[in-house]
């Protein structure tokens, strides 16, 4: 199992299970597993303020012989990632600290749209996909910031098929979650500053069963950890928010996954709409 699943996947599956120290250590390798790729275990310990020995420790909690087995097998996916984006070379932009600032954000979010295909992410969003079709009845949730992208989900999916609820912001999600059934799924999206509602409604849904997809910033934000599949976009770097235009772009993969698959459906689903559109005048076209 362990030779076969992504790195990040495998800390994410070990997470609760690992020391506080050894949290610290696998925190770290998610968010800078480009540069501990050739770092001793002395020198990750350093940066993840935690002795040598933890570092040892974690390798062998995620089922590696020692240090150094984990320290390649992280290094051969880096290898295989960077082929990909080395493949792509012609159409990356350089980012320069002398460019405008519109540059700069703009070449981030192609750097975050490339790393949404790597094959982790593509396998993420067709399990999104293949849940959201099937699931019976779908419930989204997002608070504060979150509740944007909260939103225009739940207003895209509502138009593809039926059964698609939002949760207000103000609180009645409990109300809405009593009507799910074990073949319903809840989807919640939580970026920084994480609300405590949002983690509270993912455990609820983690306790009662229901199929949990959460749509976050990286694989161990609160709800990432405890996720049956989680989506995420990157946090930037240099203002620690998130774009929410990345966010966007990310949900156009999973409703483009839902076109291929379950086109029929989406079809006979439209026609009502739009006669119901007409029939009352909606748009002004």
């Amino acid at each position: 199992m362990v030779e076969h699943l992504p790195f990040k996947l495998l800390v994410k599956e070990k997470f609760d299970h690992l020391s506080a120290g050894q949290k610290k250590v696998a925190a770290y390798l998610i968010e800078n597993l480009d540069e501990a790729a050739f770092k001793t275990a002395f020198q990750i310990g350093r940066e993840a303020e935690v002795s040598e020995t933890t570092v040892i420790r974690f390798s062998y909690s995620l089922g590696f012989e020692g240090f150094s087995k984990m320290q390649s097998r992280i290094q051969k996916q880096l290898l295989h990632q960077n082929q990909i984006d080395l493949s792509n070379t012609d159409s990356i932009l350089r980012i320069d600290d002398k460019q405008d600032p519109f540059t700069k954000v703009i070449e981030n979010e192609v750097h975050i749209l490339r790393h949404l295909l790597d094959h982790t992410n593509v396998q993420d969003i067709w399990k999104a996909v293949d849940v959201l079709i099937q699931a019976d009845q779908i419930l989204i949730a997002g608070h504060r910031i979150s509740h944007a992208a909260a939103y225009w989900f739940s207003y895209t999916l509502s138009s593809l098929r039926e059964n698609v609820s939002l949760c207000s912001p103000t609180g009645d999600f409990y109300e809405k979650f009593c009507n799910l059934t074990n073949k319903s799924a809840l989807v919640v999206f939580s970026f920084p500053r994480y609300a405590n509602e949002t983690l509270k409604v993912a455990e609820c849904a983690k306790e009662q069963g229901v199929c949990l997809i959460s749509v976050t910033d990286r694989l161990l934000s609160p709800v990432g950890r405890i996720a049956d599949i989680s989506l995420t976009t990157e946090e930037n770097a240099e203002t620690g928010t998130n774009s929410i235009a990345s966010v966007i772009s990310l949900l156009d993969l999973v409703i483009a996954g839902i076109h291929q698959k379950d086109a029929k459906r989406i079809y006979t689903h439209q026609q009502k709409l739009e006669r119901l559109y007409s029939s009352y005048e909606v748009f002004n076209e």
